[in-house]
């Protein structure tokens, strides 16, 4: 019954996506209603073993995370879907919808609709990717004591598959700096924070996020070798994908859900192939082209400025002020069509110089 429920939902997706990118479903992340709380995670005796290559596993991990840190993010707004952490469910549902959750070598029906429509193949490049925030943060929080005290967590991989660590010990070794920036982005909730008024208290925590998911997305080398499976357009776009985490890292960027939503429903909804050239694919809508066309601009400037335009946007948010007006640049940049993009460069020029 829950296949046939999915498979439905999706091939729903797929109707609509020649107008946009499905981000939520009924207001929440695509099939919230199906996932777990901690109590119906699968357990080995006393130790969690939930399925990452398993879509509601993966989501549900996000959902216990946002559920066991809520109480400590009164400081980020006035109802419970402020937490920056919803951005994490929003990257995983479009991923799911798009298609880039799926077998891209074409050996298995790992995601595919005929196959397991909720299966996430360990060969997808974006799942790779999306394990270092997903399930790297989970075991952090399961660490530091967010999931009861002593509670122990080893994830399960298929068999024969091999490259993804499954416990917190495990990542510590293979990606030392991420879960150190996780561990302290935890720790930070309940103890450095706790004095501060809570403008200052968002900001820190804020900071401290995006200090955690930038450690992750710099670790997405370790997927480097599945890009071999897409096109070059489709890795072209997730390059400038990664790239534009280093302008939302610099803003402290709050993803709320509804902000999310809003910064993700342009995203591609589908995977690029050869010959895919925006702003005029034809089959991607005119807001898909053009966050397409912004991301590949954004990338060609810094490329040509040497990397000076990150580092310049870097210095620019130099306050929490001057980190919030960014973050409204942001938004304009990439959901407004008539925003100027020639006086960009020289607005972030000019910021940079006052800091």
């Amino acid at each position: 019954m829950l296949r046939q429920t999915v498979l439905g939902f999706l091939l729903a997706c797929a109707v609509s996506l020649s107008s946009s990118a499905v981000i939520l479903d009924n207001g929440m992340p695509i099939l919230w209603a199906q996932t777990m709380g901690m109590a119906e995670l699968p357990k080995e005796g006393d130790i969690m073993t939930p399925n990452p290559f398993n879509y509601l596993h993966r989501m549900s991990l996000t959902r216990v995370m946002i559920t066991a840190t809520d109480p400590f993010m009164g400081s980020m707004g006035n109802n419970d879907k402020e937490s920056p952490l919803w951005t994490l469910t929003l990257q995983l549902g479009w991923m799911l919808t798009s298609g880039r959750l799926a077998d891209p070598t074409g050996t298995t029906t790992c995601g595919k609709p005929d196959g397991d429509t909720l299966c996430v193949s360990p060969e997808s490049w974006w799942g790779c990717v999306n394990y270092l925030v997903s399930v790297l943060p989970f075991l952090s929080a399961a660490q530091q004591g967010f999931l009861g005290e002593g509670a122990q967590v080893k994830m399960q991989v298929p068999e024969g598959v091999t490259g993804y660590c499954t416990t917190h010990a495990e990542c510590s070794a293979a990606f030392p700096e991420v879960m150190t920036k996780w561990d302290a982005f935890f720790q930070s909730l309940t103890l450095a924070y706790s004095a501060l008024p809570d403008n200052e208290k968002k900001d820190a925590i804020l900071g401290a996020f995006w200090e955690a998911q930038m450690a992750s997305i710099q670790a997405s080398s370790s997927c480097d070798a599945r890009k071999s499976q897409y096109s070059s357009t489709e890795v072209t776009f997730a390059n400038s994908w990664l790239y534009l985490f280093d302008y939302l890292a610099a803003v402290y960027f709050q993803a709320t859900l509804d902000d999310s939503a809003k910064f993700m429903a342009p995203l591609p909804s589908r995977v690029l192939i050869e010959g895919d050239k925006a702003p005029r694919i034809a089959d991607l809508s005119a807001e898909e082209n053009h966050t397409l066309h912004i991301f590949s601009w954004m990338n060609s400037i810094n490329t040509l400025m040497g990397g000076s335009l990150t580092s310049a946007w870097r210095r620019a948010m130099c306050s929490a002020e001057l980190r919030e007006k960014g973050r409204d640049m942001m938004v304009q940049l990439v959901l407004n069509p008539s925003f100027p993009t020639t006086s960009f460069v020289s607005i972030v020029s000019g910021i940079a110089a006052n800091c």
